[in-house]
């Protein structure tokens, strides 16, 4: 019997029990498997800016970054960091003491939520939710307060009942999760709704945690508003911000959070304890980035709105309630119109079905049945790929 074990006990413990493979990685190994094309797990079909790229072989080459780089990361894209922040929005941190660069923006999501909460604090969280946020509220003991991001077919988008979050506040509630623009609706929370958060987070003396990682990827109308501008906040937020989804590199994984120094000394004592460091030769070229003029920031924007609108179109000629997505690279849609009313079923079978993969929304609920009826589609892909799917979708029409 060597090598067995005599224990029955799990090997996983409780706090991850009902955490499995992800849906990302479950469903991208489908698309695999069957030769479909992939809209669920968001990643770019094409890299991004070759500058960017020439960058990153440049600090190869010159050595730069190929050991270990600083703790809190490199200076060149700390500077840089705070200059896109200061250029952007006016808000103004130290590069030395108000920067950290961690391994993209899950691990900045992790070292967070370890450092900053204690076993049995509430997290107030927008749901649905990226998977991660749950996971990590989870090892770090505390419970998962969730506020419902809910349906509004007259607008086709998905509002924030700032009633129903008050109520959810209590007097063990430590921080507030907040991500805007929103993955997976695309809601871009409004200035106002921000407003009502920041003055709650004022008035219950809670910390809030912001996931801006598609700051620059916002549609039409809508403005992205960092929460850390409005009055009270820069104290108590720590801005989470990514290069991944800006500048199509989600594989170099370069994060990074920026907050007060008490704040940005506490996840970093979580940080080091996680990957160390990371992504030494690529964060010199996420300085040079982030440096890029307006006019880069434009024009990616202006393609990805007309990619939504493209696979937009296509998914309404098919049949599907489209939930039109003010922000992100994701497009929600209802599939009761098919006749349809599983969304995890539907995407298992789609490969099949048709050669498309999908999310199922519901994996993002604390409630599947909150989503039971969603599916989640990715548009950040080349154009004769979104045609292709569309076309493809066609035959779901009842």
């Amino acid at each position: 019997m060597t090598g067995m074990t005599s224990t029955a006990r799990p090997f996983l413990n409780r706090r991850l029990a009902e955490f499995g493979t992800t849906i990302f990685a479950e469903m991208s190994a489908l698309a695999v498997r069957t030769g479909s094309i992939n809209l669920g797990q968001g990643f770019p079909d094409t890299d991004g800016p070759e500058e960017v790229r020439e960058a990153a072989v440049r600090a190869l080459r010159d050595g730069r970054g190929n050991q270990y780089p600083p703790g809190p990361g490199v200076p060149e894209l700390r500077t840089a960091i705070a200059d896109h922040q200061s250029r952007r929005y006016g808000l103004s941190y130290d590069p030395d003491t108000e920067v950290l660069v961690t391994a993209g923006a899950t691990e900045a999501i992790a070292a967070t939520l370890l450092a900053l909460l204690e076993p049995g604090d509430e997290v107030v969280a927008l749901e649905p939710y990226y998977d991660s946020y749950a996971a990590c509220i989870a090892m770090s003991g505390a419970a998962r307060v969730p506020v419902t991001l809910r349906p509004d077919p007259e607008h086709a988008r998905f509002r924030l009942d700032l009633d129903e979050l008050r109520d959810a506040v209590t007097d063990r509630t430590r921080l507030l999760l907040v991500n805007t623009p929103h993955n997976p609706t695309g809601t871009v929370l409004t200035r106002e709704e921000l407003t009502a958060i920041a003055e709650l987070a004022v008035e219950r003396d809670l910390l809030v945690v912001t996931d801006e990682v598609y700051e620059h990827l916002v549609f039409d109308d809508a403005e992205h508003v960092p929460l850390a501008t409005l009055p009270g906040m820069r104290e108590r937020t720590v801005t989470i911000g990514s290069a991944g989804k800006t500048f199509s590199f989600t594989g170099w994984k370069v994060g990074w959070v920026t907050a007060v120094p008490g704040l940005v000394t506490a996840v970093r004592s979580a940080k080091q304890f996680l990957t160390y460091v990371a992504s030494g030769p690529f964060q010199y070229a996420v300085a040079e980035a982030l440096a890029l003029p307006d006019g880069y920031f434009d024009a990616f924007r202006a393609d990805m709105q007309r990619k939504r609108d493209l696979l937009g179109d296509g998914l309404r000629g098919a049949g599907f309630e489209v939930y039109q997505p003010q922000g992100t690279y994701f497009i929600t849609t209802d599939i009761a119109p098919l006749g349809e009313k599983d969304a995890h079923a539907f995407c298992r079978a789609l490969p099949e079905r048709c050669g498309v993969v999908a999310i199922p929304n519901s994996v993002f609920y604390d409630d599947p049945d909150a989503g039971r009826s969603q599916v989640r589609f990715a548009f950040c892909k080349k154009d004769d790929v979104l045609e292709e799917a569309a076309v493809r979708l066609q035959s779901l029409m009842p």
